[in-house]
């Protein structure tokens, strides 16, 4: 398969490229702002999609949409691809879908509760040890007695719940206290507040959108607009997170292929480590080092090297390294540290070619034969055949109309879960406290008086007298009583005397 190519050596005037089957081995784009970051990953994604990779990527600024449209082939582009050698290059879009978690530029983006799981949960509610223990108490709950947890509504009924019965499941699952439900129901309460409540529900996103390949043969590109749930870092950073491992979680191990199923590219990826425990970056690298067989390549974009951990660093075969200001102690130091993790190149003097790279060239490092990196070229990136900025909203909107999606996301679902089900037994709980209780005949007798309830006690009589029924009877089974008992008698004798009867 024919490589990818990146752009065009300057010392060394050779063809930089990445190769497709070594794509799944992940990579690093970094660089200050405004030295050609995202139009090097705008090259890389439409390099990927034109041999058929899907690619998912996080449109932060929004000027990654151009990739939806046609470039304009200016005659500055055209003459840059020419002495880079694109033979072929004429402006083209790419085959795009659009997301949102808020559901506004894009098809809305959901999750279950379940499905996101009280791990990433507690890093989104920003919730301590005690509270997060807590959380997997709930979802614990919430398995044993068979209810679902789809939206927030569902989450906030099982606390509710939690908090009536806090002794009885304080004596089974572990200490609850009332404090600590009430501090997650206000972190659910910022969480909705912050446009949470639309993430959460159903239909839930299925992993085969986000891998589609067109009738072409072009992998389909999905763009996640960030440009406001990147004000919202926990979240923005925690649903990547969840995306990545159900990547991992749900997809077969296939080993190395001729090119990567999907590649993943994480823009802002300090985001995902800043204030991360050391659990979370852990699985973090757990994810990135053991995804690679599951076919999947992970990208990361920041502005410096070391925002990504060392482990994870290290993890990264094909780096592409824009240009680094050294204005301040830490940006010299960033200097040094993306020098030493390049592989060296006697004609070239990183440290000092890095910090005077231009827009648009790059120090680039990718994986070669046996998966032995290349010797760092000073790298003039190839222009991509998309625009190069955003889209209107007319354009966005034509290309959400012919999306093939739509009609499965656009629609929210609130099929019957915890929520509706916590009700409905409340509800039958308060019926049964209305209904009117059997009553016996005392109570009614107290109930009852007056002048009807005087003729009840004088016909039927009280505890204390005999009414006219009872009295009539006795005084009629005396009388016949005392007849046949005579009768019986003048029998007797006169059969003893034979007397006459």
């Amino acid at each position: 398969m024919d490589p990818i190519l990146l752009g065009k050596g300057i010392t060394d005037d050779i063809a930089v490229t990445l190769q497709p089957r070594l794509g799944n081995r992940h990579g690093l784009v970094a660089g200050a702002t405004g030295t050609g970051k995202t139009v090097t990953l705008m090259t890389l994604a439409e390099g990927f999609s034109r041999i058929g990779v899907p690619v998912f990527l996080a449109d932060v600024k929004g000027d990654v949409s151009g990739l939806a449209v046609p470039g304009a082939g200016s005659e500055a582009l055209l003459q840059r691809a020419a002495e880079i050698g694109v033979s072929d290059y004429a402006p083209a879009a790419s085959p795009t879908i659009f997301w949102d978690l808020y559901g506004k530029l894009g098809h809305p983006v959901r999750t279950t509760v379940s499905e996101m799981g009280p791990t990433l949960l507690a890093r989104i509610l920003e919730l301590n040890d005690t509270q997060s223990g807590v959380l997997d108490i709930v979802f614990k709950l919430a398995d044993d007695r068979g209810l679902l947890l789809l939206d927030l509504d569902d989450l906030r009924a099982l606390l509710g719940l939690v908090a009536d019965e806090r002794k009885d499941i304080s004596t089974e699952y572990g200490l609850v206290s009332a404090q600590t439900v009430a501090a997650i129901q206000r972190s659910l309460l910022r969480l909705s507040q912050d446009g949470g409540e639309a993430f959460f529900g159903e239909p839930a996103l299925e992993l085969a959108d986000i891998m589609r390949v067109n009738h072409d043969g072009r992998g389909v590109i999905g763009i996640l607009a960030a440009d406001q749930l990147v004000l919202k870092p926990r979240l923005y950073s925690t649903f990547l997170l969840w995306l990545l491992s159900e990547l991992f979680e749900t997809l077969p191990e296939v080993g190395d292929l001729d090119k990567p199923k999907l590649v993943f590219i994480f823009d802002e990826a300090h985001l995902l480590f800043d204030d991360a425990p050391p659990a979370l970056v852990q699985r973090i690298e757990q994810v990135v080092r053991l995804i690679r067989s599951k076919g999947v390549g992970v990208y990361f974009c920041s502005q410096f090297p070391d925002d990504v951990p060392a482990n994870i660093l290290g993890q990264l075969g094909n780096r592409v390294q824009h240009a680094l200001r050294a204005f301040t102690p830490r940006d010299q130091k960033a200097v040094r540290t993306a020098a030493e993790t390049f592989v060296p190149n006697p004609k070239l003097d990183v440290a000092a070619v890095l910090a005077k790279l231009g827009t648009g060239e790059a120090l680039v490092s990718t994986l070669q034969d046996k998966g032995i990196p290349s010797p760092v070229q000073q790298t003039q990136i190839a222009p991509p055949r998309c625009r190069m900025g955003a889209i209107s909203e007319a354009e966005r909107a034509q290309v959400r109309a012919g999306s093939p999606v739509g009609s499965r996301y656009d629609t929210a679902i609130n099929r019957e879960s915890a929520a509706e089900l916590l009700a409905q037994r409340a509800q039958k709980a308060v019926e049964q406290a209305d209904a009117p209780k059997a009553r016996t005949r005392e109570q009614d007798d107290q109930q009852e008086g007056g002048f009807g309830q005087s003729i009840k006690d004088a016909i039927f009589g009280t505890k204390r007298r005999q009414g006219m029924i009872e009295t009539m009877a006795k005084q009629t089974t005396r009388t016949v009583g005392a007849k046949l008992g005579n009768q019986i008698v003048r029998g007797i004798l006169g059969g003893l005397f034979g007397g006459k009867r």
